[in-house]
């Protein structure tokens, strides 16, 4: 009697737990990705795109300039609206501050970006120190706010996709691409 009773509790349990999965209205990750990827595709629709950073580093630079895609994932691209200034590269584990601005790719219409956000660098300066991940501080932003930096001087200024898995770590399962407008300076600007 004791075994039939809690095989009847199973049971219950396992049939609550299969109608609460099919009456759930949420998109699965590999839907978010695909939703991503149209965002993305969308925005770079109405913009030149290059598949490969130039070998040479010298990008074209400015408003109408392409992006480049940076890696193989298509994770990420770059805009260079200031290369910045040569030979001022940027060291590993060095502190940088960056000024941002970012736009959400998933309310990009008709060309035109939505309300930005980012922060005030006075009040709320954000730093990361280049290629350490393992301090909050540069883990928190993730690792596509980084990537400009491998090619161009710490004085620069870049739009660049960043789909989420390369975003603010905290938002990764929310799988949002954002266009971000970045500054970069070794100190508060």
């Amino acid at each position: 009697m004791k075994i039939l009773k809690v095989s009847s509790a199973i049971l219950l349990l396992c049939l609550t737990a299969i109608v609460n999965v099919s009456c759930d209205d949420s998109k699965s990750y590999a839907e978010l990705l695909q939703e991503q990827d149209q965002y993305v595709n969308n925005f770079l629709a109405d913009n030149k795109v290059i598949l490969d950073v130039p070998e040479d580093t010298v990008f074209l630079v400015g408003p109408d300039a392409p992006y480049y895609r940076l890696d193989e994932d298509a994770t990420l691209y770059m805009q260079v609206l200031d290369a910045g200034t040569p030979g001022n590269r940027v060291a590993d584990d060095e502190q940088i501050f960056f000024r941002y601005t970012r736009y959400a790719l998933a309310s990009y219409r008709n060309g035109k970006l939505p309300a930005g956000e980012g922060n005030n660098i006075s009040l709320s300066p954000c730093w990361f120190r280049y290629n350490n991940y393992s301090i909050q501080s540069s883990y928190n932003w993730g690792t596509g706010i980084q990537k400009p930096l491998a090619f161009l001087p710490v004085d620069c200024k870049v739009n660049i996709v960043i789909k989420a898995q390369n975003g603010f770590t905290q938002e990764q399962a929310q799988v949002q691409p954002y266009l971000f407008t970045l500054t970069y300076g070794r100190r508060q600007q």
